[in-house]
């Protein structure tokens, strides 16, 4: 999923207060973002029962990939958040919208190779391919299951996270408690597909001769290059395909901001890497489909799907799950969501993502 919504939209306003006005408001922005870094948590493990608040990087190769971890005590459950993309910086809105989740989990938040914080300029984009995140994945989870003394972890994927995600658990079920997929993508070229027709469809009932010219002019997918297909997501997100109701994101960047969740500085460098990760995966995308590549799982899993998600089709999805073999499995429709359903609905998405890992819980203690 693309996040170039996190810019923040430059607004001139002219002769609205004198000189000095902006120079006394730019340094009280400063200020509060230097107080909320500085008041933000630690970065020390904690031992017992004491919270823990960690922010680490871990070596993997070729690269250190930045990680957070949350929660209530060392014994909780761990789980695994791998955001969407590739190269969606998400980490900031799980915990924007989530953070909950840190009252009853031990939250891991990942920055994947090329994202984020894990961003780096100097990387040769040639490694940013599946099976270097599935390696790098490998590793991290081995590592958080030695750090925090667990037989197995629960992972979380949004979108293209849950790739990473059904993949991983496929090869190493023993190191997965259960799997949550949230608007798992299925086929790159077939959503493109069924996204253009949504969006062809809408523009047709709205009568909208703008959009439809636009949509002939990009032609019917899939798409080889990234531009097309950030187009195409564009009009999907005008028709709610992915956002259920529109969002200030503009204000959620400066409260976040202010909320030490990220530096205004650092967004830059998550726009790039943005474009940089789109760039190098994108024609190997094209190919995935998790209708072949994963049939059968050896472990627990759940979709959360949005009832209007068009970006990542949700009966593409359903239909997927219907097919997928496992030892158990359940599937969750948000009705007021698209494919943001974290964000979409936070709380009954908390709600709902503790009571699957505690039904999981239960299951292995009878």
């Amino acid at each position: 999923m693309s996040n170039e919504g996190m810019t923040v939209k430059q607004v001139r306003l002219a002769n609205a207060r004198p000189r000095g006005f902006f120079r006394l408001w730019t340094l009280a922005i400063c200020i509060l973002v230097l107080v909320c870094t500085f008041l933000a948590p630690g970065s020390r493990a904690q031992d017992g029962g004491d919270p823990v608040a960690v922010s680490e990087r871990i070596k993997v190769r070729n690269a250190e990939l930045y990680v957070e971890i949350r929660g209530p005590a060392r014994s909780a459950p761990l789980l695994l958040w791998l955001h969407g993309g590739p190269g969606g910086p998400e980490r900031p809105l799980f915990r924007y919208f989530n953070s909950d989740l840190e009252r009853h989990l031990l939250v891991a938040y990942l920055d994947q190779r090329g994202t984020g914080r894990s961003f780096d300029r100097s990387a040769d984009p040639a490694r940013l391919t599946v099976a270097q995140h599935l390696e790098d994945l490998e590793t991290v989870i081995n590592y958080l299951r030695r750090a925090y003394a667990k037989e197995k972890i629960y992972l979380v994927g949004h979108s293209w996270g849950t790739v990473l995600g059904l993949l991983h658990a496929k090869a190493h079920p023993e190191t997965v408690a259960a799997l949550i997929c949230v608007a798992p993508v299925v086929s790159f070229s077939e959503q493109q597909r069924r996204a253009y027709a949504f969006d062809l469809a809408e523009a047709k009932r709205r009568r909208e001769t703008g959009t439809l010219e636009e949509l002939r002019k990009l032609g019917e997918p899939p798409y080889e290059t990234v531009d097309k297909a950030n187009a195409l997501e564009r009009i999907t997100t005008r028709y709610g395909g992915v956002d259920f109701e529109p969002r200030n994101r503009t204000a959620i960047v400066v409260h976040g901001v202010l909320l030490g969740l990220a530096t205004p500085w650092e967004v830059p460098g998550f726009i790039e890497g943005l474009h940089v990760t789109q760039r190098a995966m994108h024609a190997e995308l094209l190919g995935v489909d998790m209708r072949k590549q994963v049939s059968a799982l050896e472990v627990p899993f759940f979709f959360f799907l949005g009832r209007h998600d068009h970006h990542v089709d949700a009966k593409l999805a359903a239909s997927y799950f219907e097919t997928l073999r496992g030892p158990m499995k359940a599937l969750h429709w948000f009705e007021r969501s698209a494919h943001n359903v974290p964000f979409d609905e936070p709380r009954l998405f908390n709600e709902r993502l503790v009571q699957a890992i505690q039904s999981i819980k239960s299951r292995s203690a009878q």
